[in-house]
């Protein structure tokens, strides 16, 4: 038996946060590109209440094996990443 990686984990304990709108997301019969609109902002902003709750700031990375990302100075920008480099969670690698 092939055993889960770091980020099958990872994935895992996001969907099962966001099982409220997975559920929805099964009952939907005709998808476009509002709908998906929809969901994807529904997922951020769990994401973002999630992360605001937590009882340790940063745990979900923490506990996957991943760096918390640095709090960003106010006034600066995001940096910008090509779509293919850009970690999925929006954790990063934990330097080894």
């Amino acid at each position: 038996m092939i055993s889960p990686t770091r980020i099958d984990l990872l994935e895992l304990d996001i969907d099962l946060r966001l099982t409220d709108l997975w559920r929805e997301a099964a009952d939907v019969t005709e998808w476009n590109l509002e709908v998906v609109a929809a969901f994807m902002r529904a997922a951020y902003g769990k994401g973002y209440c999630d992360a605001l709750t937590e009882d340790v700031p940063g745990s979900l990375c923490e506990d996957h094996g991943y760096q918390i990302p640095a709090r960003r100075t106010p006034g600066a920008e995001a940096p910008s990443l090509p779509p293919s480099a850009a970690p999925r969670s929006g954790c990063t690698e934990r330097a080894a």
